[in-house]
């Protein structure tokens, strides 16, 4: 019996992908999928339990679709994801209206939480802590806009940070076949994609585990050889202390792969990172921007910053900014610290009251604003390609250059004629703390008699 049903994906770009995966898996068993959770036969929540903010919104969602089920008789609440994987158990007490949890290492068996009958309780499938599918992730039903995707290149990840609850949801890094990858971007591109950006928990890690010469490096050498159509190849997640010579050989010189990097660093001071079990310290972590930017001229940096972390003084946060001010990195984002059950940050010491953590986020992203600023306006002036995304709140089109990832960077806000999908050429005219603004300039006419 087909059934209609609709999809709340919460959390990361990799829950993106789950999501449409399990998509794809419904998709070739005939189920509907709606918009509209109101017309729905059965409510899917592909959840986040990365960090608590994470975990109540998901809490707060799955609530919001119990709602909508009791609108009905029959309907069926399935939760699934990271916060099935990691609390199903206490969850199946707390939240009746579910029917069915699904893990993160069992999503390919999303059709028989919507097809099979219903015993007497919730019915939990939690089985490894991640799934590599190939056949199934090359066929997802893609959610987002048609000219950009995200690559999942692994699952898992072998870091042990101290704040990082990761491992224990998603287990041990495991890279996916090179050959998977060039498929399923092949596939991607032969839809309109034009931008691929590659994630994974570890990123840098990709091949690592395979021995079979794969490695990041080669994998954008072959994406950008095999797969012209895609003309942006971004890379988010990279971890610090694995970016390779090779890697930023192959970023300098394939023209498809952005010189972009996404880098989380979490902080800057020996004694955060020792306690984070991070970079050895910032000195290590000082040299490597260097050596970044000495191997890709003009690269945008992003990274991000955990304040009030155990045993966190003034003067750890005081040299963060220090550190903001000197590295001038492009984008940043700063969060606070999240007291996660299970990891071993969890029993430290020295825990930092909320209102302190607040109040050091608040003072780090004031700093990060105004490095912001002078990196925007430093590109005034310049012309650059611009990938249009469509309209904002004022009518006016909108997109984003190479250096500004998707959903977590800012925009360029454009004039001219232009269609959503779109490459163009554009002056950079303007720039605010993270937007900037800028022309369409119009495409050369080939007068020749070659172009006539």
């Amino acid at each position: 019996m087909t059934r209609r049903v609709h999809f709340l994906t919460l959390g990361c770009p990799k829950n993106q992908v789950d999501s449409e995966v399990m998509l794809g898996v419904l998709a070739r068993r005939g189920h509907e999928i709606v918009l509209d959770p109101a017309l729905a036969d059965v409510l899917v929540v592909n959840t986040c339990s990365f960090i608590t903010p994470a975990k109540e919104e998901s809490i707060e969602a799955i609530l919001d679709m119990a709602r909508v089920k009791a609108g009905r008789t029959g309907r069926r609440l399935v939760v699934a994801g990271c916060l099935a994987q990691r609390y199903a158990d206490q969850l199946r007490t707390a939240l009746p209206e579910v029917d069915v949890f699904i893990g993160t290492g069992d999503l390919l068996r999303i059709a028989d939480a919507v097809e099979a009958p219903l015993a007497e309780g919730p019915v939990v499938y939690r089985g490894a802590h991640h799934v590599l599918p190939a056949r199934e992730l090359a066929t997802r039903v893609r959610t987002g806009a048609w000219w950009t995707a995200y690559l999942k290149v692994s699952e898992g990840c072998d870091h042990r940070c101290s704040f990082c609850i990761i491992p224990r949801i998603r287990g041990r890094h495991e890279s996916r076949p090179l050959t998977d990858l060039i498929e399923e971007a092949a596939r991607l591109a032969g839809e309109g994609v034009v931008e691929l950006n590659l994630i994974a928990q570890d990123l840098t890690a990709y091949g690592r585990d395979r021995r079979d010469g794969s490695s990041l490096a080669v994998l954008l050498r072959a994406l950008a050889a095999r797969v012209p159509q895609a003309r942006w190849l971004r890379l988010l997640y990279a971890y610090p202390a694995s970016v390779t010579e090779e890697l930023l050989e192959v970023m300098a010189t394939e023209a498809a792969v952005c010189h972009y990097l996404d880098m989380p660093l979490q902080h800057i001071s020996d004694r955060m990172l020792r306690a984070m079990r991070r970079e050895r310290n910032g000195a290590v972590i000082r040299r490597l921007i260097e050596r970044i930017r000495a191997a890709v001229p003009g690269i945008a940096l992003r990274s991000s910053f955990i304040v009030g972390f155990p045993g966190e003084r003034e003067e750890d946060v005081a040299e963060l900014c220090g550190f903001l001010e000197e590295a001038e990195l492009d984008h940043v984002g700063v969060f606070r610290y999240s007291r996660e059950e299970g990891t071993s940050a969890a029993g430290l010491a020295d825990q930092v009251p909320e209102r302190l953590k607040a109040e050091r986020r608040a003072r780090v992203m004031e700093v990060q604003a105004c490095v912001a600023a002078r990196r925007a306006a430093a590109w005034v002036g310049r012309l650059t390609e611009v990938l249009v995304e469509g309209v904002d709140e004022r009518g006016g089109l909108v997109g984003r250059t190479a250096s500004q990832a998707p959903e977590i960077d800012g925009m360029v806000r454009l004039r001219g004629p232009a269609t959503p999908g779109d490459l163009v050429e554009a002056r950079l005219t303007g720039a605010a703390i993270y937007d900037l603004e800028g022309e369409i300039v119009p495409a050369a006419v080939d007068t020749s008699p070659s172009g006539l």
